[in-house]
């Protein structure tokens, strides 16, 4: 099969598309064409060889954490599912290929493409993940931190959707993507708590940081109690007495709520730029330069 691959840690020009061994599904497992997949953070972080003592990798390596597709074989003992179905997951092998396995997946509800779902697979499956830690939402005031990108706009609808009122953080130029979503924005940065109060005076019942940016002991202060707070990126929380979100925990269930929402129009995931596997090494030098309204995603 056809696959991106980096024979040692770099910037994106490492990035190849090469000849590479087909994978196959193991027990509980599937294997899709892929039609489209997405560029996550730890994809670019990992092939940058940040998270090297964390997640040494095996080279040579193919990216990619979800993708979307075809069903074209099934392992031993999975159901549900069946080949030819349509579908959106996580992978456990390298996306960025023609053929990839997924170990946690749901069908791709009828309103999304497949670029859609493909973007939606790890974002959809944090940010459920992000939210459930913080309780029922329902008429509650969530804050979100860096709440324009994959996990943040994915965070922004299911919040509104569970009938939450959304505070969201993004750089001014993004304002309008929020308020389109749902939420009310408000810049980051220092002085947060001022402006979160003014658009929140009866103050802010929980916080869900998205970005890692450090935020954290101000999100705390505007909260009041860190354990109303959780953070999917920054692991530096437990001396605040936050808790580090667990992406991946209960992701087949996540997915299809991720899927039923997007059945329903109250969750679309959203893209910045597509780019054809071919300019793999474009799409990581965009994913990497940040400041996205969505994801970018790879197409096949």
């Amino acid at each position: 099969m056809r696959a991106v691959r980096f024979h040692q840690y770099g910037d994106p020009q490492v990035l190849a598309i090469e000849d590479a061994p087909e994978p196959h599904a193991g027990p509980g497992q599937l294997r899709i064409r892929v039609r489209a997949a997405s560029v996550n953070p730890i994809d670019w972080k990992i092939r940058a060889g940040y998270l090297a003592e964390m997640m040494p990798t095996t080279f040579p390596a193919i990216p990619g954490s979800d993708a979307a597709g075809v069903v074209d074989e099934v392992g031993d003992g999975t159901s549900g599912v069946a080949i030819g179905d349509v579908v959106f997951g996580l992978a456990v092998s390298g996306s960025a290929a023609e053929l990839a396995v997924l170990g946690a997946w749901a069908q791709v509800p009828a309103p999304w493409s497949l670029e859609q779902a493909a973007a939606a697979g790890l974002v959809s499956a944090t940010a459920i993940a992000g939210l459930d830690t913080l309780g029922d939402l329902a008429g509650r005031t969530i804050l979100l931190e860096g709440a324009a990108g994959g996990v943040g706009s994915a965070a922004v609808e299911i919040a509104v959707a569970r009938g939450a009122r959304v505070i969201g953080t993004a750089s001014e130029v993004h304002h309008d993507f929020l308020r389109s979503l749902g939420a009310t924005p408000v810049t980051y940065g220092d002085g947060l708590a001022s402006r979160v109060a003014a658009v929140a005076p009866d103050g802010v019942d929980v916080a869900l940081d998205l970005a890692g940016s450090g935020s954290l002991a101000d999100l705390v202060k505007i909260v009041g109690d860190p354990a109303k707070v959780a953070t999917v990126a920054d692991f530096a929380a437990a001396a605040l007495g936050v808790t580090v979100v667990q992406g991946a925990a209960n992701a087949a269930t996540n997915l299809a709520l991720a899927a039923e929402l997007g059945a329903r129009g109250s969750y679309t995931p959203r893209i910045e730029a597509t780019f054809p596997m071919e300019r793999t090494a474009e799409a990581h030098a965009r994913a990497q330069a940040g400041h996205t309204e969505g994801k970018v995603v790879l197409t096949l």
